[in-house]
């Protein structure tokens, strides 16, 4: 792109920003704007710390928002931890995002929205489809992948050595002039030369977060694996990747399409990652998918009979012994006073029981986080009464009948929990790796079979404090 195009996408396309409002999550202020006046709902989520709003109204991506906003009531925000959104609170994980997402589209008066995952908004972007699809109209992941972590089917991720090298180097370098220049040959090569542009994205960059905030969302990105949510998203889902993308290369998209049950597939000409450069090539592919569900009639159909939660089961341990101890009358009392503990910690953590069996309960979550810390406040709230319990978490894909839960989730999430001692905390390795960010920590507890379960699953345990819910 030449000088005069460049720096006209910079100087002569500088529009009013929208009007920025905000919505509360929890005790966090969450900016956010909306505009145009479409018939259906766009939820834009941002790659990396770059903020959707104020400065990038100044620069190219203001282009690309109004294409967005000629045929949808397009929804922008900022992340807790940048733009302009409260900071101090640091960066979230997973759970905490989608939380923020469904408290912007409540105060935008939202029910349902179709959401586009850019870059490092993709593996929430996953998440929200899978976990919520009430709330989602639609996924579309553009320019991203589904995890940071290197794995044998997966050699687009870091190694655990790699990630601490680039986290090193990032600290010592991230809000520099060179480093800002750097990122941007990076994600647009196209326009990366012009003068006018890299005054700009400095800016743009420096004003959506500091350089603690981008060291900290690299932290916990290099740890995110969201390969698991991927069989169960059954929205209709659009994967766009530019074709000599170098940051989030093609077969990494190839992977998340092969995998979302009636995914399209679109591969775009060009070399850039950012969405801002020739933005009618992503536009107008957003444009023809999402008109065509809305023109099907099918924007507000939900298939609801299978959605993915967190599976939590707990169980006293020795209780066989125990009533011998006590007698039936005394056991029964310690029972109920067990029952009431339970449920105080799963209205507390926003849990929902699904049924209990004797002395143990089986609940879901919509958040992993969320269940861990309802597992870890139940362990140690019985301790108060005398008895220990263990508990096991899962996350994964559920059948829903009826209001309740069940599918082959359902089971792992059981064997998991006959695999903990008193007072453990048991997780599978699904559920570790979409916590990355929520300050839990786990130690390793190898590779276990589960009864009736195929393969080899590897557990972890919440290690003790970890899950308490002032922790981390």
């Amino acid at each position: 792109m030449g000088l005069r195009c460049a720096e006209s996408l910079v100087d002569t396309r500088r529009v009013d920003a929208p009007e920025v409002r905000y919505a509360r999550s929890g005790d966090v202020s969450i900016a956010y704007s909306v505009v145009g006046e479409g018939p259906f709902d766009l939820v834009f989520v941002s790659g990396w710390v770059l903020s959707a709003l104020e400065y990038a109204w100044e620069g190219p991506p203001a282009d690309f928002f109004r294409r967005l906003a000629s045929f949808s009531r397009l929804i922008l925000f900022d992340k807790r931890g940048t733009g302009l959104s409260d900071r101090a609170t640091g960066i979230p994980d997973l759970e905490r995002r989608m939380d923020d997402i469904r408290a912007v589209m409540d105060a935008a008066g939202s029910k349902r929205a179709a959401i586009v995952g850019f870059s490092e908004g993709g593996p929430m972007t996953l998440l929200f489809a899978a976990t919520y699809p009430e709330r989602t109209a639609a996924a579309i992941l553009l320019g991203t992948g589904a995890s940071y972590v290197h794995a044998e089917d997966y050699p687009w991720g870091l190694t655990r050595e790699e990630s601490l090298e680039y986290i090193r180097l990032l600290a010592s370098r991230a809000g520099t002039q060179l480093w800002l220049d750097e990122r941007l040959q990076s994600w647009a090569p196209s326009i990366a030369g012009d003068e006018g542009v890299r005054r700009w994205w400095r800016r743009w960059v420096l004003t959506s977060a500091s350089p603690g905030a981008m060291v900290a969302l690299r932290r916990m990105n290099s740890e995110i694996d969201a390969r698991d949510t991927l069989s169960a998203i059954r929205v209709p889902t659009l994967v766009l990747n530019r074709i000599g993308d170098t940051l989030n290369p093609v077969a990494e998209a190839r992977f998340m399409a092969e995998r979302i049950a009636g995914a399209e597939m679109v591969e775009l000409p060009g070399e850039d990652h950012a969405f801002f450069v020739e933005p009618e090539q992503i536009t107008g592919e957003i444009k023809r998918f999402l008109r065509a569900i809305w023109d099907r009639g099918e924007w507000d159909t939900v298939e609801y009979d299978r959605v993915l939660a967190t599976i939590l089961f707990t169980d006293i341990v020795g209780s066989t012994a125990k009533l011998a101890e006590l007698g039936d009358r005394s056991w029964r009392d310690l029972v109920q006073q067990h029952h009431a503990v339970v449920r105080r910690q799963l209205v507390r953590f926003s849990g929902r029981e699904i049924d209990t069996a004797g002395d143990g309960f089986f609940a879901s979550f919509d958040g992993p986080a969320r269940a861990i810390r309802c597992a870890s406040a139940i362990t140690e709230a019985v301790r108060g009464i005398g008895l220990d319990v263990r508990a096991g978490l899962h996350t994964g894909e559920c059948e829903v009948v009826d209001a309740k839960i069940g599918g082959i989730a359902v089971h792992i999430g059981a064997r998991v929990a006959a695999l903990a001692g008193p007072g453990e905390v048991l997780v599978s390795s699904t559920v570790k790796d979409l916590v990355a960010g929520s300050g839990l920590v786990f130690e390793d507890r190898g590779e276990h079979e589960l009864r009736d379960i195929p393969g080899t699953w590897h557990l972890y345990e919440v290690a003790q404090g970890s899950g308490h819910p002032g922790a981390g």
